[in-house]
């Protein structure tokens, strides 16, 4: 098995653990990104564990796991994509950094910019290849919220005409009454596809890939960091013992958390807009709630909400992300070191 391979497989693996256990802040987070509020009516919404219990008691556990088959496929294939083709790079950057130093050129390590540029291709393909399971996982995180916001529209609309005299009071005591009872319908992995395909065609599952390109630089800077501080770290090891150069488990989930953050912080708006492109659109009547594209969210989201609506949940999304992207991390280089073992028990018995 290649070092790629292996990398790709480790990933994958980090991601699942990482993804169970972090998945209901992440179903909280993405119900706080595309909740659209108006600059006047933009209020304090609580805590995310306070919404947490507030999911919990209006959809009980399985609210907070919505859409978490088609996510844990998307975090393995996503993962296993990104880390096979991050190695890939990487072997090739090393290589080239070995080559110019025979030439004469470098001390024979990959620079910061390379790092980046790595990180920053490992992103793309992955991006592109991935994105339709993550349209999905965002319209399932987001239905019981969609279907709540047509209900409340449904509900404005028989009060409007109730105040016109259109409606009598009994029959706006029934119809409001029936939408009282309305619930969300099942919402499957199919159905959502089939939503998306309905409302866009084949394009539609790729909503929001240009955010979701731009924010290749999430990863990027976060591998430059975690690459930069691991260098560091490994060569001052080794200027003390020689033979020990390894860094621990707890050491990797300090690094990726810090690189995380650092990443999060940078890149937290454009994950918002992703979110509501990639979010079912059509919640009423009101056009300022839908978006064409980017651009026009971007626009609408200013006019509309104000800057502040860029930064919505991100505190959510720290805690989710920073404690995600620390076990992944740590799981990942644990499996890795496993498998360089085994790998090289083979070599002996061989």
């Amino acid at each position: 098995m290649s070092s790629a391979l292996a990398n790709g497989l480790a990933g994958a693996g980090g991601g699942i653990i990482a993804q169970i256990i972090t998945y209901p802040l992440q179903t909280v987070n993405t119900r706080q990104q595309t909740e659209r509020v108006s600059r006047e009516g933009r209020d304090s919404r609580g805590s995310a564990l306070f919404q947490i219990l507030q999911v919990v008691r209006s959809e009980g556990l399985p609210g907070l796991y919505s859409g978490l088959k088609p996510s844990l496929l998307g975090t393995a294939v996503s993962q296993g994509v990104y880390y096979y083709f991050y190695q890939v790079f990487k072997n090739r950057a090393e290589a080239i950094a070995a080559a110019n130093k025979k030439r004469g050129r470098g001390d024979g390590s990959v620079g910061m910019l390379s790092w980046l540029v790595v990180a920053a291709l490992a992103g793309s393909v992955n991006v592109l290849l991935t994105n339709p399971i993550w349209v999905l996982v965002t319209r399932m995180q987001t239905h019981t919220q969609a279907e709540r916001k047509i209900v409340e529209a449904k509900r404005e609309t028989l009060l409007k005409e109730a105040s016109q005299s259109v409606l009598t009071a009994s029959s706006l005591e029934v119809q409001l009454a029936e939408l009282d009872s309305l619930k969300p319908h099942p919402y499957g992995t199919l159905q959502a596809a089939r939503e998306v395909y309905n409302e866009s065609g084949v394009t539609g599952f790729w909503k929001g890939v240009i955010p979701a390109l731009i924010m290749v630089s999430n990863p990027s800077i976060q591998f430059m960091i975690i690459e930069s501080l691991s260098k560091q770290l490994r060569a001052k090891r080794a200027a003390k013992n020689k033979d020990q150069q390894n860094i621990t488990a707890l050491e990797v989930f300090i690094i990726g958390a810090f690189a995380k953050l650092g990443a999060t912080v940078c890149t937290y708006p454009l994950l918002v807009v992703k979110s509501r492109l990639q979010a079912k659109q059509e919640i009423s009547g009101n056009v300022s709630l839908r978006y064409s594209g980017t651009v026009d969210a971007i626009i609408k989201m200013i006019h509309h909400e104000g800057f502040r609506c860029f930064y919505q949940g991100m505190r959510t999304k720290i805690v989710q992300s920073v404690f995600a992207a620390s076990v992944l991390f740590m799981v990942k280089e644990e499996l890795v070191k496993v498998y360089a073992v085994l790998a090289n028990k083979s070599k002996v018995n061989v």
